[in-house]
């Protein structure tokens, strides 16, 4: 009986381990798209910077484009900041997850450990429990 024991949380452990290693790629996952999203956020920003409108001579309809392309930019801005924000909930959620897996990791860990203690509890009083080996003793020669 303890040996199925043993067997099935040993099973259980190589589950969770394997969740716990899904779990935390996801979170890598997550934390990349957070930081590939904040550099196109500022890629953005500083490209938004370079086509400020600056008084110089030239015709009118190359204003009117800069001052397209600017708007074109902001709301590509606007939209990385959406991305943001939704990347980092992801992140939050995939934290969380590893939290969650990370606890019950160690919840079957801390079963095994309690189980191989029982066992090892078991052992010592059975070991207590058997009868005396009784010692022949040889009178001195």
């Amino acid at each position: 009986m303890a040996d199925k024991h043993q067997k099935k949380l040993g099973r259980l452990l190589r589950v969770r381990t394997l969740q716990l290693d899904m779990v935390r790629a996801g979170e890598v996952a997550a934390q990349a798209k957070v930081s590939n999203e904040e550099v196109l956020r500022a890629r953005i920003e500083q490209l938004a910077q370079g086509v400020a409108p600056a008084p110089k001579p030239g015709s009118a309809t190359s204003l009117i484009a800069a001052a397209h392309y600017r708007e074109r930019l902001h709301q590509s801005a606007f939209a990385a900041d959406r991305r943001v924000a939704e990347a980092q909930r992801g992140l939050d959620t995939a934290r969380a997850a590893t939290r969650e897996a990370k606890r019950d990791q160690s919840a079957i860990e801390k079963l095994i450990g309690r189980a191989e203690a029982n066992a090892a509890r078991r052992a010592m009083r059975a070991l207590e429990d058997m009868p005396a080996i009784p010692r022949k003793r040889h009178d001195p020669c």
